[in-house]
């Protein structure tokens, strides 16, 4: 029963890391554009806003279309987890009380992604191909 999503399982990875990616970038131009207007939070110092929606925005868009995903999304990661220390956990200590939960999950989904690479349907697929990535996305 386990395997029966095996034959998806590369394409349904490739679907997580372009719909996360898209996700982050709505973020990332919030906080440079505006756009979507925010409901409201706490008041960061401008430097930390500017570098975190450059990464969120760009990051996103690297992600999404997987572009040199391994580095973009570990530095998404890094970036979600000082998001978490910096904003949430002084609140409180645990995720659903600090209103942290999506930084953690984004932490941990883009440490992930680090991990995995590109996959299928990524730009990095096209330019980086080799005989090592192609036996790793038909495992």
């Amino acid at each position: 029963m386990a395997f029966f999503m095996k034959p998806w399982e590369k394409y349904l990875y490739a679907i997580l890391r372009i719909v996360v990616g898209f996700l982050f970038i709505w973020h990332g131009s919030m906080k440079l554009f505006g756009f979507p207007p925010p409901s409201g939070g706490g008041s960061m110092p401008m430097a930390i806003i500017v570098v975190g929606g450059i990464i969120e925005f760009v990051g996103g868009l690297f992600i999404m279309f997987g572009l040199f995903t391994h580095v973009t999304a570990f530095i998404a990661s890094g970036e979600m987890a000082v998001a978490y220390w910096m904003a949430h956990f002084p609140a409180a200590f645990l995720p659903i009380q600090n209103q942290g939960e999506m930084a953690v999950l984004y932490c941990f989904v883009f440490l992930f992604i680090a991990a995995r690479g590109g996959g299928v349907w990524s730009i990095d697929s096209l330019i980086f191909k080799s005989s090592k990535e192609s036996v790793r996305d038909d495992a």
